[in-house]
């Protein structure tokens, strides 16, 4: 029997590379414009990017996806 955390890293493990910089990106607060320079797409390639990794992660809200990434190491406190 698989645990949330077990399902969660899962989760995780499905995230391309480009999604999990996306998602660091995203939860160190950093805007839709700003991420799009940053890794070279448009501001609305970012927010489908945001729709797709908390779909994939099963999160509802940013609040969530912070602890989530919090969680698992992807940023510090």
């Amino acid at each position: 029997m698989s645990t949330e955390k077990d399902r969660q890293v899962d989760a995780l493990r499905k995230l391309s590379a480009r999604e999990r910089e996306v998602l660091v990106l995203v939860v160190e607060g950093r805007t839709s414009k700003e991420i799009a320079c940053i890794v070279g797409v448009k501001p609305s390639s970012i927010d489908t990017y945001r729709s797709r990794i908390m779909a994939k992660l099963d999160i509802g809200d940013l609040p969530s996806l912070v602890r989530f990434a919090i969680r698992h190491g992807l940023i510090k406190p």
